[in-house]
């Protein structure tokens, strides 16, 4: 399997390099501009880097299908972190200081961002995240954020809750940064809106079963479940004693269906938080906004669908928010024209992007936080007779 995964990455790198040309120049004689990618493409969460790359992939080919930018064709160089933070960050070194690589997308998670962004900084190197979720990008110059943030997130499922009228919540997470953060949010929100909080049962990697961590929340109102694999096992658990409560997200992982494919019918009725997502939704594709819809079929018909072997469950191979971190630099360059870091940074922070625009189907407006995205959407976990599907659920 991992054999499998690397020859297929490894062969949409080289597409990417033969659409761009590999002289290093474009037609016209100008330089190309690189644009970095840092992420797993092998192992585990490959899915992840190749979406990445399939989407960034889509909107490189569609810009330098019109001429490129200011004469320059697009070129994408892929960098496998394999969930390495050692890669990782040699890899952010390495792009940090290649003048010909002009935005670099990750690495990928939080902790391996944290341990690149300052060689970023000092190198005065563009950087877009669309898979880094807890954090503060307002203090950065360079650095932007193409996620739903943490804290975001956290509240619209926490303003969900007391719309709902629940009383309390239990936490199960497992214990590393990302569950702290979670922890320490939860202790703020949750005494905010009235909602009494039963604490963080830390669940461990090899744990066979939920099952100990959920009966200390029986009679809770909801539990939160992890947005990795480890959520599925949460979800399992409140299954198999009966849980009558809610049981909702941390975070965007939740849309993924290698979680519902875990989780099975424990899915049903989840909830989750996450930047817009109305592909698995029961919409016609003409309510769809028309930049996502785009984006979307042009990944369906390059690169097809990801199907779940279990459930029938199905995803684009792609994922929009990596797109929109092309789209800005594009927007960005043609309004300086320039490739400037700095020039680009400015311009960025002042942009005002529709969610009719974008790939995503959001509204991007980065102003002085960096955060691509003010609003965060809910969605919840639904199955019938025609197979899995969600509905949006986002408090008014």
């Amino acid at each position: 399997m991992r054999r499998s995964v690397v020859t297929a990455t490894a062969g949409l790198a080289a597409l990417a390099v033969a659409a761009s040309g590999c002289s290093g120049k474009s037609a016209g004689g100008k330089p190309e501009i690189q644009i970095g990618l840092i992420s797993p493409m092998s192992g585990p969460f490959a899915v992840l880097g190749i979406s990445q790359q399939n989407s960034m992939n889509v909107e490189i080919e569609r810009i330098n299908a019109s001429g490129g930018l200011d004469g320059s064709k697009l070129k994408l160089v892929v960098r496998d972190s394999g969930l390495d933070p050692g890669k990782a960050v040699q890899a952010a070194n390495e792009l940090a200081g290649n003048d010909a690589v002009k935005l670099v997308v990750g690495p990928s998670l939080t902790a391996f961002y944290d341990a690149a962004k300052g060689t970023y900084e000092k190198n005065e190197k563009l950087n877009c995240q669309p898979a880094v979720s807890t954090g503060s990008f307002a203090g950065l110059k360079y650095g932007f954020r193409s996620q739903d943030p943490f804290d975001l997130d956290g509240k619209t499922v926490v303003d969900w809750l007391k719309q709902e009228g629940v009383k309390s919540l239990g936490l199960v997470y497992e214990g590393d940064d990302t569950g702290k953060n979670t922890d320490a949010l939860m202790k703020r929100l949750l005494p905010q809106a009235g909602i009494e909080y039963l604490g963080w049962q830390t669940s461990r990697a090899d744990d066979q079963s939920h099952r100990a961590y959920v009966e200390k929340f029986r009679n809770g109102g909801a539990i939160m479940v992890s947005s990795s694999s480890s959520g599925a096992k949460t979800m399992a658990a409140a299954a198999e004693i009966g849980y009558k409560g809610k049981l909702v997200g941390a975070g965007s992982g939740m849309q993924n269906i290698s979680f519902v494919e875990a989780a099975g019918d424990a899915a049903r009725g989840a909830v989750f938080p996450a930047a817009l997502y109305q592909y698995p939704q029961r919409l016609d594709r003409s309510q769809w906004l028309p930049g996502y819809r785009k984006h979307i079929e042009a990944i369906e018909s390059k690169y097809g669908k990801n199907v779940g072997p279990k459930t029938g469950a199905t995803s684009p191979k792609g994922t929009a928010i990596a797109a929109d971190c092309v789209y800005v630099f594009e927007q960005a360059v043609k309004s300086t024209k320039s490739t400037d870091a700095t020039k680009l940074a400015k311009a960025i922070e002042n942009l005002n992007l529709t969610a009719e625009q974008t790939p995503s189907g959001d509204a991007i407006q980065p102003g002085p936080s960096h955060e691509f995205y003010h609003r965060v959407h809910l969605y919840q976990w639904e199955k019938d007779g025609k197979g899995w599907y969600t509905r949006e659920i986002t408090p008014s």
